[in-house]
């Protein structure tokens, strides 16, 4: 079987999908995801007939256009979720956090700036899912590569916040709540690789996940 046609995605509703796909946007696949929902089941659905594809779309459903009997769309859709719905738990972590300090009025706050890897993971999240709606596997394979760059951004915020707080003790609660922030962007990052390395799955059938960045290009050719 080939490779499956180019994925376009609903952008509705993707931070609460749960891993179940419905396959197939007719009146019955209609009826199921509408269950579903009223259910507050999360879904996507996968159809190959582009009017209904398109219908469905213009409806409000979190559809992706490609043929559900490809095996490795099924994966890929079914883990991409997964990692879709841990990003949106993140998400939740950081407003926790943010909640905490602006609670506090920034009281003993470690002068360090995190907006760099906030950015990093927030592009790699972008080219990942845009990897996925064209089949990329060259943006996929740079969100990969990526991941190595939100990683040694991390590591260097754990060492300043270290610091902050052998040096004044005042500041270990701001700093740790710092902390989470960063640690839940630089997993926000991972997922954004995993879902790049689906992308990378599903067109050649190579599974990549644990390979370096600079290996992918190799193993990929690109």
């Amino acid at each position: 079987m080939g490779a499956a046609p180019p994925i376009a995605t609903s952008p509705t509703r993707t931070e609460t999908l749960a891993p179940v796909v419905v396959v197939g946007m007719g009146d019955a696949g209609r009826c199921v995801a509408d269950g579903l929902e009223a259910h507050g089941i999360g879904y996507d659905a996968v159809e190959m007939d582009p009017e209904r594809f398109a219908a469905a779309n213009a409806d409000g459903y979190p559809v992706a256009f490609g043929d559900a009997g490809d095996l490795r769309l099924i994966i890929a859709v079914i883990k991409t979720i997964t990692d879709l719905e841990r990003i949106g738990d993140e998400a939740e972590k950081i407003a926790r956090m943010a909640k905490l300090i602006h609670d506090a009025e920034r009281m003993h706050m470690p002068r360090l700036e995190i907006k760099h890897v906030a950015n990093l993971a927030l592009a790699m999240l972008r080219k990942a899912l845009d990897a996925f709606a064209r089949l990329d596997v060259k943006a996929a394979q740079q969100v990969v590569e990526q991941d190595e760059a939100v990683d040694s951004e991390f590591r260097s915020i754990l060492r300043q916040l270290i610091t902050f707080m052998m040096e004044d003790p005042r500041t270990i609660t701001r700093c740790l709540e710092v902390l989470f922030v960063a640690k839940a962007l630089e997993r926000i990052g991972d997922h954004s690789k995993n879902m790049a390395e689906y992308v990378i799955y599903m067109v050649e059938g190579r599974d990549v996940r644990h390979m370096r960045g600079d290996t992918v290009a190799r193993a990929t050719g690109r």
